[in-house]
């Protein structure tokens, strides 16, 4: 069940998006909003905690003080899709096959979008990218960043950060790559984003989409050499990188103690039920205050990572993690960036339609064929409310990509959120019958038409 101050801060984060996101207006006093929510002091606090950690208001004090409205960037979303994404674990194949899926889009929208302010800047990325770097830095990661701006899309900036931030994990776990490597990957890597820019500033966008695809197998190739896989696109899970991004950049106490416990539960691989501790083990194991250990198991536990239980055998306890917490921030950051129903849509099209033709493709192999049969089953009962979420889901599962299945979760949900388009009210599940009959007789093509034709609005 969620916590008071959970709700309080759920509560106040509507009425922000409700003002229009007004960046620096004081909400009210703390004594004004205590009586508002009808909560202690304790609990307001706590509220306010959880609002700062999301960069939705922070609390001042002094005379004219109280709950002020701020600016965020997208770091807390990130750190929320990230802490769930390496929970869950996932591989590189996995999130090279979320870029294959969603950078022709980017490359596309970067060609019909960019200005000249945007060629300026996309240029000084590249060439920047020849300074010399760090023995084993991976070169151009900020290229993609910026290409993404140029498309005027948050949801498709915030999707390629989320990515670039996974890729990062990689570069850590691959093995030292000596000074004539990382300058031969850093050339190619500058070859290739300078195709691609040339490319986006003359509009071409099917020669941008084909560089940007091109790049990344480039890019597997140089992972698969580095990290001395003999399989293409393997690797070890997300999990067990030594340096994840996690619950935050540290910009508080409670923060960086809040990450190293995570980063413990990752290393050491702990299931759900593990204890961690007892709150005097773990101030003395992470060197801090009562009161700063207990602000970062709030924020465990917001992000569902691990729990406070009372009693004997008590203690900090890992957890089963879910994604409502990267849900709830993407919703919350995408409302400050006024996130249009197309947005949403272009990119969960780029998803799903990627998605069916892989299906179709792979619908022999038997825990996808057993996949498929199980939800043409379920499409033969009744619905019992939900249906196309459960359909999208179960799609998205049987890929088995943890990344694409939470990207997908959220967009689907976003869009149920808000009625925006892509929220498949037309049609139902005789449209989802002939997408997946399409599937089952391998004509990726018609699958594809037929799902791009399903989230038409």
């Amino acid at each position: 069940m969620e916590k008071l101050a959970a709700r309080v801060a759920r509560r106040i984060e509507a009425e922000v998006i409700r003002r229009g996101w007004p960046v620096g207006e004081v909400l009210d006093s703390e004594p004004v909003l205590r009586e508002r929510h009808g909560v202690s002091r304790a609990v307001l606090r706590e509220a306010a905690r959880l609002l700062e950690h999301h960069q939705v208001a922070r609390m001042r004090r002094g005379p004219g003080g109280g709950l002020v409205i701020c600016a965020p960037d997208a770091e807390p979303t990130v750190r929320a899709m990230v802490v769930y994404i390496e929970y869950v674990g996932t591989d590189l194949r996995d999130v090279l096959l979320a870029r294959r899926l969603i950078e022709p889009v980017l490359g596309r929208l970067a060609a019909e979008r960019i200005d000249e302010e945007g060629i300026a800047r996309l240029r000084a990325t590249v060439a920047a990218e020849l300074s010399p770097p760090e023995a084993g830095e991976w070169a151009g990661g900020l290229f993609h960043t910026v290409l993404s701006e140029m498309t005027r899309n948050p949801v498709l900036q915030l999707f390629i950060d989320v990515l670039e931030q996974l890729a990062y994990r990689y570069v850590a776990l691959a093995r030292p790559m000596t000074g004539d490597e990382v300058r031969s990957f850093r050339e190619t890597t500058h070859h290739r984003h300078g195709s691609i820019l040339d490319a986006t500033v003359a509009g071409d966008v099917p020669r941008a989409q084909l560089g940007l695809i091109e790049h990344l197998d480039e890019v597997t190739e140089w992972f698969r050499t580095a990290s001395g896989d003999d399989e293409a696109g393997a690797g070890p899970a997300v999990r067990l990188a030594p340096a994840p991004v996690g619950l935050a950049a540290g910009r508080t106490l409670a923060e960086v103690v809040a990450v190293r416990i995570h980063e413990d539960i990752l290393r050491e691989g702990l299931p759900a039920g593990t204890v961690l501790g007892s709150e005097s083990e773990l101030m003395t194991r992470y060197e801090t205050s009562r009161a700063v250990l207990r602000a970062a198991v709030r924020l465990l536990e917001h992000h569902s990572v691990a729990t406070s239980r009372r009693g004997p055998g008590g203690g900090l306890v890992v957890t089963r993690q879910e994604p409502r917490a990267a849900i709830d921030a993407t919703a919350l950051y995408l409302a400050y960036r006024d996130a249009t129903a197309a947005d949403l849509l272009v990119v969960r099209e780029a998803i799903e339609v990627g998605l069916v033709a892989r299906l179709a493709v792979r619908r022999a192999e038997p825990r996808i064929a057993a996949g498929l049969a199980a939800v043409e089953e379920r499409l033969g009962r009744p619905p019992a409310g939900g249906s196309d979420r459960d359909f999208h889901a179960d799609l998205a599962e049987l890929v088995g990509n943890p990344v694409l299945t939470l990207f997908l979760r959220i967009l689907t949900e976003l869009s149920l959120r808000t009625g925006r388009a892509g929220a498949c009210g037309h049609g139902g599940d005789a449209e989802h019958r002939e997408i997946l009959a399409a599937v089952l007789n391998g004509d990726a093509s018609l699958a594809q038409y037929r799902m791009r034709r399903h989230l038409a609005p």
